[in-house]
């Protein structure tokens, strides 16, 4: 016999033996690739758990944890005392460059032109369709909660793209921690009056 047909005969031999072996069992389904895909180690969140006294796989955070990159911003509720003690309580982390100010004008630009303007003059595009009320100018207004608009500190400003003011919505979900500082560093040079 030459090489060829040893080989074929291998072949077929293997050939038969995966074929007879494949009809064994019926219940079987065979070779499964990646079997924690279909047999998860873990339990599913809606699925009973014995190791738990109540019985419920998705548990309740522990009282005071913090999940993994959130920023806990509790001491400063959303009340007007809360403002005011972020007035005085909250300092910018982030030191004034070039970069932190393109930035934050971008992410300005994207979140908060379309109401206070590109020049924070109150004059943005959704104030332009007469809807809306302008937000005051953050040169030359006066602030909902007293005071003028060009004296605004980090922890106001700060607060308030947390929790939002009057028509505007809370920006907590759509600006992490740096890039509200980034934005409410650029809101200080509008503030200029440039």
């Amino acid at each position: 016999m030459n090489k060829t047909n040893i080989l074929g005969l291998t072949f077929l031999a293997v050939a038969v033996v995966a074929i007879l072996s494949s009809c064994h069992d019926k219940r079987s389904r065979g070779l499964e690739y990646a079997p924690n895909m279909y047999y998860p180690i873990a339990y599913n969140p809606d699925q009973k758990n014995p190791i738990f006294e109540n019985g419920i796989s998705a548990q309740v955070p522990p009282a005071g944890t913090t999940p993994i990159g959130f920023t806990r911003f509790d001491e400063y509720p959303n009340t007007t005392e809360g403002y005011l003690a972020a007035s005085s309580g909250i300092v910018s982390p982030i030191s004034v460059t070039k970069q932190n100010l393109v930035e934050g004008q971008q992410l300005y630009i994207a979140f908060c032109s379309p109401c206070h303007g590109e020049k924070g003059q109150g004059n943005g595009r959704i104030v332009e369709l007469g809807k809306y009320p302008a937000p005051p100018s953050y040169s030359s207004g006066n602030s909902s909660r007293g005071g003028a608009m060009k004296d605004l500190t980090d922890g106001k400003i700060y607060h308030t793209i947390q929790y939002g003011l009057n028509l505007m919505g809370s920006y907590a979900s759509q600006l992490s921690p740096e890039e509200r500082w980034k934005v409410i560093m650029y809101v200080h040079e509008l503030q200029k009056g440039q």
